[in-house]
């Protein structure tokens, strides 16, 4: 019998898929379905057909679509983009449908009517490589259409993606002045790129770059220390992904990648990088292989100075490299944000209160915060009412405040009257409204919202887009995992707050984290492991009267009868007059449980020995 022969062919091949499907769909359903049919019937289909494409096969939120042209297909690409720009114009930012579209010319296997092969795996990576509303191409693309169309090419240099041995070539098409002219769409996510930047004299009268008015960071190209050329690549390509976890936070300045990679090979002085970038802070390491072991070590500099604010290494196996590389992009843009957040802390604590602005306030504010205290708490919310003045619509000041608000009750702090309450309430879902594309106002706003309104699917909501923003938000994951957990819901509350305990185990907020995880394994009836997380809890926070309560509430239903008598006396010591009735009536007042556990805890407190009335 004959072998069948395997059919080939050269071709252009497009991959789409829809930026945040997951979110979109979790937030509304069916009219995410019958937005993304509309869009297919009325606007993409009819694109496709026009330039003469064939539809080779869809999934839920994307398409793979062959052209014989590479022309056709980025013109298709561009034409579709620019019209799905227009049409989600005027539509909220969180129900906005984005497209992502890579564009691969190489050779294919056709089976079926459907197509294999390493072309249509790279137009699938490029598609993941696209921002929202983006086209990426190859460069085996773009030699066929860089003088043919009027398009523009950014250069991203040679990218390694995920199962292709080697490096792609990967070039964006400029659609960013199309998006910024849709109302309330989001410039370019990478400030260093396209910045027009201005100049001030430093030292001898050379030329430097002028800081940006907020916190400035260049990711320096990574040396290989092992002597192998091959892991020259897997050394870039954890740079790239550090660059590109780093630059999701909207309250820095991150340098674009072709920037800082002028510095590769390169002998270099800190201080210089940071008056020819024009940043305050540079992070630079080393990779370094044996065996099958790899070593990454990086830190994190202060320009001005060149003293050093983190520093850091990390091992692993070189079994799934890609693997390592996200572990290592995370754990890194993890580690450096609490610790670059706290040298601006400090920076704006040395600045004449005089000169003050809305940012310095709110660092200050936040500086309060986390002395955990009473008077803390409430100078926390005074200095974020003095950066709304100086700027009414500083969403991260109004998302403060409703933090500040929910320590204020639940350790006993200030009496928070209905009004203020009230008042936090709805400064979270102004900035839920506003602040759509700011990480860490949007999971401060969304915990409020679950605590102070009971709202845990709009909470949940707003969490899960500031995830969808910085994936590497280990504040984020954590008040993910308080609000599952308040919805009697602990395997994924467990989940998300494991999470963020490994991206900052050394944040000066983790004890956060670890009370949510004894609030978690409370919830699971995991009674011993909760006692041990509240302790930990407790180590670094003596006075956590949430942690106290729930070590409490635990050993009662251990039945540890006399320890939790015992301990009962130090939680009457933090929180005097405590009775179950009270509890019960500030909890109710915040919606904060679900009936189930509001019902367990309050029988655990009576089990305890705290008085009913």
């Amino acid at each position: 019998m004959t072998e069948k022969r395997v059919e080939r062919r050269l071709a252009a091949i497009m991959a789409a898929d829809v930026a945040g499907y997951s979110r979109l769909m979790g937030a509304d359903e069916e009219g995410t379905l019958a937005a993304l049919r509309a869009i297919r019937r009325e606007l993409a289909d009819p694109m496709i057909a026009e330039h003469r494409g064939r539809i080779v096969k869809t999934t839920g939120d994307g398409m793979l679509v062959e052209f014989a042209s590479v022309v056709d297909a980025v013109r298709c690409a561009v034409e579709i983009q620019q019209a799905m720009i227009e049409r989600c114009a005027n539509t909220p930012a969180e129900r906005r449908i984005e497209l992502r579209i890579g564009i691969n010319l190489g050779d294919i296997i056709i089976e079926d009517g459907d197509i294999y092969g390493d072309g249509v795996n790279v137009a699938a990576r490029l598609e993941a490589l696209a921002d929202p509303s983006g086209i990426c191409v190859s460069g085996s693309a773009h030699e066929q259409v860089r003088d043919k169309l009027d398009v523009a090419f950014d250069d991203q240099g040679e990218q390694q993606v995920k199962n292709i041995a080697r490096p792609v070539r990967v070039f964006s098409i400029a659609l960013t002045h199309l998006v910024a002219s849709a109302p309330g769409s989001p410039l370019s996510r990478n400030a260093g790129e396209g910045a027009e930047s201005k100049r001030r004299e430093v030292g001898e009268g050379s030329p430097a770059l002028a800081l940006p008015d907020k916190p400035s960071l260049a990711v320096l190209p990574f040396q290989n220390l092992s002597g192998d050329p091959e892991q020259e690549y897997f050394a870039d390509g954890i740079v790239e992904d550090i660059t590109t976890a780093i630059a999701r936070l909207p309250w820095l300045f991150v340098i674009a990648r072709n920037s800082s990679f002028t510095y590769k090979g390169k002998a270099v002085d800190v201080k210089q990088v940071g008056r020819e970038l024009g940043v305050r802070y540079v992070l630079e390491g080393s990779v370094r292989k044996a065996g099958n072991r790899v070593r990454i070590a990086g830190q994190l500099i202060d320009t001005a100075n060149g003293a050093h604010i983190w520093a850091d290494r990390i091992d692993g196996a070189l079994d799934d490299i890609f693997e390592l590389q996200d572990q290592v992009a995370s754990s890194v843009a993890g580690a450096i944000e609490p610790r670059l957040r706290l040298a601006e802390i400090e920076r704006a604590a040395r600045k004449p209160t005089e000169s003050l602005d809305a940012y310095d306030l709110y660092l200050r504010a936040i500086a309060q915060f986390r002395k955990y205290t009473e008077e803390g708490m409430r100078e926390a919310v005074i200095l974020a009412r003095r950066a709304l003045a100086i700027d009414p619509s500083y969403a991260p000041a109004a998302a403060m405040i409703g933090w500040c608000r929910i320590f204020q009750r639940l350790q006993g702090w200030d009496a928070v009257s209905e009004a203020e309450r009230a008042e936090a309430a709805f400064l979270a879902r102004q900035v839920i409204e506003t602040g759509r594309d700011d990480p860490d106002v949007l999971w401060m706003a969304g915990y409020t919202i679950a605590v102070l309104a009971g709202e845990p699917s709009t909470a949940l909501a707003a969490i899960d887009r500031a995830l969808a923003l910085n994936p590497n938000s280990a504040l984020a994951w954590s008040a993910r995992g308080w609000v599952l957990g308040m919805q009697n819901q602990p395997d994924p509350a467990m989940e998300a707050l494991r999470q963020a305990m490994r991206l900052s185990p050394l944040d000066p907020l983790a004890y956060l984290f670890a009370a949510g995880l004894a609030f978690v394994h409370m919830v699971a009836r995991q009674h011993e492991e909760a006692i041990k997380w509240a302790d930990r809890t407790l180590q670094a926070q003596p006075r956590h009267i949430v942690a106290m309560r729930m070590k409490l509430v635990c050993l009662a239903f251990l039945g540890r009868t006399d320890d939790a008598r015992e301990w009962l006396k130090n939680v009457l010591a933090v929180q005097p007059g405590l009775t179950v009735a009270g509890w019960k009536a500030s909890i109710a007042a915040m919606s904060i449980f679900s009936p189930e556990l509001f019902a367990l805890y309050a029988d655990g407190l009576r089990k305890a020995g705290v008085p009913e009335e």
